[in-house]
C-alpha cells in the first residue's frame, strides 16, 4: 500500500491531524448536536411565525390569532435558553481532550530535543514552554469558539433555510446563490490566508528570537565588533516581518469583499425582488418573515461565524500546525566526549557535555574512545562583506582537551575575528566550526565556551555575584580556591569580602579583567577564548592568571598581548593577514620572521 503523501499546507497538515481526532469523538458530537436541534426548532418558529402572525392574524383582521403566532415566536426561546445550558456542558468534551493532547506532544517533543540535543530558533526549552501554556491555550480557546459558532451557523442556517423553502421556495432561488458565493470566496481565502498568518508570526518570533540572542551576546558583540552586522540583521528581519503584515492585510480586504457578499448581498437581492416575487403568489407575511430570517437568524450567525474563522482560525491553523507530526522519544546518546567527564563534577553541566574535562595527559581506559576535540574549525573562511578580503581563508584549527594555544600577530591580523568564529558570535562563510564532535549550531554556547574581551563587563552588586554569573550553583570552597588561584585576594580585601557592594566604577581596568578571569576559571565549559583579556595586568600577575587557567581541565585559546603568552603556551598560532603558521615557541623562532620579529619587539616593549 503507497504511503500517504505528506500535505504540503498547514490546512492540509492540521486536516490530516483533525481526522482522527473527531472520529474518536463521534458521541460528543452526536450529543452536541442533539441540544443544537432546539436552535434549529427556535430559528425555524422564529421567522415562519412571524409570517403566519401577519398573513392568517394581523394582515386578515384576526388581531388574537397575530398574538398568538407572536407568543409562540416568544416561547420559542425558553427551549433554545436550556439548549445554551446543554452545549456548553457537552463542550467540555471537545475542547479539553484537544489541550490535554497538545500539552502531551509539547512535552514529548521537549523531551526529544532535550534527549537528542538538537536545538532550533530561539532554543527548545523556551519554545516548549510556550507551546506548553500560551500556544496550547490559544488552540484551546480558538477550537472552543469555532466549534461554537460553527455549530450555531450549522443549526440556525438549517433552520432558516427550512424556514425560507416553507413559506415560499422561490426565495431560496434569491437568497441561496449569494450566500454560497460569498461563503466560498470566503473559503477560498483560508488557505493563503492561513500561509500569510504563518510567514507573519515566523517572521515575528524570528525577530524576538534575534532580539534575545543579541541581549545574551552583548558583551561578545561589542568584544567582536560585530554591531553593523548585528544591526543589519535585525533590520532585515523587521522587513520580513512588515511585508508579511502588508500581505496579511491585502487578503484580509478580500474577506471583507466575501463578508459583503454573503451577509449584505441576499437582502439586497430579496428586497430588489420582491415585486417579481409577489407576482409570483408571494404574501407579504411570508417577505416579512423571509426577512426576519436574513435579518435576526441568518445573517448574525454567518458573520460570526466567518469573522471569528477570519480572525482565530487563521491562528488556530497556524498553532495546531506547529503540533503537527509525529514525535518519538530517543534513548539518549552519551557522547563520546561525556565518557571521559568526572563523575563528581560540578553541577550545572550540558546534558551530553563536560562540566571539566579529563585532564590532559590521563591515560584512556582500555577500549575506550578518545574524546572528541574540544573546537575544530575545518577549512574556515570568513569576510565581512561579498566583496570585502577575506580576513580567514581556508583555516584548519584543532583545540583538545588540555590544549594550550596562544595566537599571536600584528594589529589587523584577524586574531580576534579568529576568536569571535571560534566562540560562535560570528558566522563563518566557509567552511565548519564544530564543537565536542559536533556541528556548532547544535549547541547551546554558553555551555561549550567563555568568551573573555578585553573589556570585561562587570555588573554592580556584590562579587561573589560577579563571579559567580557564569556559573550560580558554584561552592564556597571553589569560589575560594578561584579567588587564591587568580590572585583576586587583594580586591576582595579592598571591597571588604565577598559579599560586600560592588561598584563597578570603583575597579580599575586591571581589576575588572581580574573579575573576568576569575569568572572564567569558575565556569564549567570546555573551551576558554582569552581575547587580550590580561593586557591590563602586569606581566606577573598576568602570568599567575594564566597558570591558574591553564590547571582548569579543558582547552584555552589565548590572543596574545606579551610574549610571556606565548612563551606559556605549548602550540602558537602566528597570524598574518590568511597566512598563518602554527609551532611550538621554539619551532617558530626558526621557522618565522615575523614571530621573530614580535618576539623581539615584545621584549624590548618596558612592562
Amino acid at each position: 500500500m503507497p504511503a500517504e503523501r505528506e500535505p504540503r499546507t498547514a490546512l492540509g497538515r492540521v486536516t490530516r491531524e483533525a481526522r482522527p481526532f473527531l472520529r474518536a469523538r463521534t458521541g460528543a458530537i452526536v450529543r452536541l448536536g442533539g441540544w443544537s436541534l432546539l436552535e434549529f426548532a427556535q430559528t425555524f418558529v422564529g421567522g415562519f411565525a412571524v409570517a403566519r402572525a401577519l398573513d392568517d392574524g394581523f394582515l386578515a383582521g384576526s388581531t388574537p390569532t397575530g398574538l398568538a403566532w407572536l407568543a409562540l415566536a416568544a416561547s420559542a426561546a425558553l427551549p433554545a435558553a436550556l439548549a445554551t445550558r446543554g452545549v456548553f456542558a457537552r463542550l467540555a468534551d471537545l475542547v479539553e481532550p484537544l489541550r490535554d493532547g497538545l500539552v502531551r506532544r509539547a512535552s514529548a517533543r521537549a523531551l526529544h530535543t532535550a534527549l537528542t540535543g538538537t536545538r532550533t530558533g530561539g532554543g527548545a526549552s523556551t519554545g516548549s514552554v510556550s507551546q506548553v501554556t500560551h500556544q496550547s491555550e490559544i488552540a484551546r480557546d480558538g477550537w472552543a469558539g469555532l466549534v461554537l459558532a460553527l455549530r450555531s451557523f450549522v443549526f440556525t442556517a438549517a433552520g432558516a433555510l427550512a424556514g425560507l423553502a416553507a413559506l415560499s421556495p422561490l426565495l431560496l432561488l434569491v437568497v441561496v446563490p449569494p450566500l454560497v458565493l460569498g461563503i466560498g470566496l470566503f473559503l477560498a481565502t483560508l488557505p493563503p490566508m492561513a500561509a500569510r498568518q504563518r510567514d507573519y508570526l515566523g517572521a515575528d518570533e524570528d525577530f524576538a528570537a534575534h532580539a534575545g540572542r543579541t541581549a545574551a551576546a552583548l558583551r561578545d558583540i561589542a568584544a567582536a565588533g560585530a554591531a553593523d552586522r548585528t544591526v543589519a540583521e535585525a533590520e532585515a528581519h523587521a522587513r520580513r516581518q512588515a511585508a508579511a503584515a502588508r500581505s496579511l492585510a491585502r487578503w484580509a480586504a478580500v474577506r471583507i469583499v466575501a463578508l459583503a457578499v454573503c451577509g449584505r448581498l441576499p437582502a439586497l437581492l430579496l428586497l430588489l425582488a420582491t415585486p417579481w416575487l409577489m407576482r409570483n403568489g408571494l404574501t407579504g407575511g411570508a417577505l416579512v418573515g423571509a426577512f426576519t430570517y436574513l435579518g435576526h437568524s441568518l445573517g448574525p450567525a454567518l458573520h460570526a461565524l466567518l469573522t471569528l474563522v477570519g480572525t482565530a482560525g487563521g491562528r488556530l491553523v497556524v498553532v495546531l500546525d506547529r503540533f503537527t507530526g509525529p514525535v518519538r522519544l530517543p534513548v539518549p546518546p552519551v557522547p563520546a566526549a561525556a565518557a571521559g567527564a568526572r563523575e563528581d563534577g560540578p553541577a550545572g553541566t550540558l546534558d551530553g557535555l563536560p562540566g571539566r574535562s579529563p585532564k590532559a595527559g590521563r591515560p584512556q581506559a582500555p577500549g575506550r574512545r578518545p574524546a572528541p576535540a574540544t573546537a575544530e574549525l575545518r577549512s574556515v573562511s570568513f569576510a565581512y562583506g561579498p566583496a570585502a578580503r577575506p580576513v580567514l581563508d581556508r583555516l584548519d584549527l584543532t583545540l583538545r582537551p588540555g590544549d594550550r594555544l596562544a595566537v599571536v600577530g600584528p594589529s589587523g591580523s584577524g586574531k580576534s575575528t579568529l576568536a569571535a568564529v571560534l566562540a560562535g558570535v560570528e558566522t563563518p562563510t566557509g567552511g565548519e566550526v564544530r564543537w565536542l564532535g559536533r556541528p556548532a549550531r547544535e549547541l547551546a554556547p554558553t555551555a561549550v565556551r567563555t568568551l573573555l574581551p578585553q573589556t570585561p563587563y562587570v555588573f554592580s552588586g556584590t562579587l561573589r555575584e560577579n563571579l559567580r554569573y557564569l556559573r550560580p550553583e558554584a561552592r564556597d570552597r571553589e569560589l575560594a580556591a578561584t579567588v587564591a588561584a587568580i590572585g583576586l585576594d587583594p580586591v576582595v580585601e579592598r571591597l571588604g569580602g565577598l559579599d560586600a557592594p560592588l561598584d563597578p566604577r570603583r575597579l580599575s581596568p586591571g581589576e575588572r579583567q581580574l573579575v573576568a578571569l576569575g569568572r572564567a576559571h569558575l565556569t564549567t565549559a570546555p573551551l576558554l577564548i582569552l581575547d587580550e583579556a590580561t593586557s591590563e595586568l602586569d606581566p606577573a600577575a598576568e602570568a599567575r592568571a594564566e597558570r591558574a587557567l591553564a590547571g582548569r581541565a579543558g582547552a584555552v585559546l589565548i590572543i596574545a598581548h606579551r610574549i610571556g603568552s606565548a612563551d606559556r603556551a605549548a602550540r602558537v598560532l602566528v597570524m598574518d593577514g590568511t597566512r598563518t603558521v602554527e609551532g611550538t615557541p621554539a619551532e617558530l623562532l626558526d621557522r618565522s620572521a615575523l614571530f621573530r620579529d614580535l618576539a623581539g619587539r615584545w621584549s624590548r616593549t618596558p612592562g
